[in-house]
């Protein structure tokens, strides 16, 4: 079954894959086994969501502010 994604859905999807990449690199060859990185790459989501909801809550918080003064 194919599902349609929003914009900002790819644009997440694109920063978890570059976190997870970035991560991953940073790991020794012998160290980049299947248990290693699928919880790697949950982190990376997991991460990525935690960043971009703390960043829409500051800027919600920030635009409240502007609108109350």
């Amino acid at each position: 079954m194919s599902r349609d994604i929003t914009v900002l859905e790819e644009i997440v999807e694109d920063i978890q894959r570059a976190v997870f990449q970035r991560w991953a690199n940073e790991l020794p060859e012998d160290q980049r086994t299947e248990e290693v990185l699928e919880p790697l790459a949950n982190n990376a989501a997991e991460t990525v969501l935690f960043v971009i909801q703390m960043y829409m809550d500051k800027i919600n918080e920030a635009a409240e502010q502007l609108k109350d003064s």
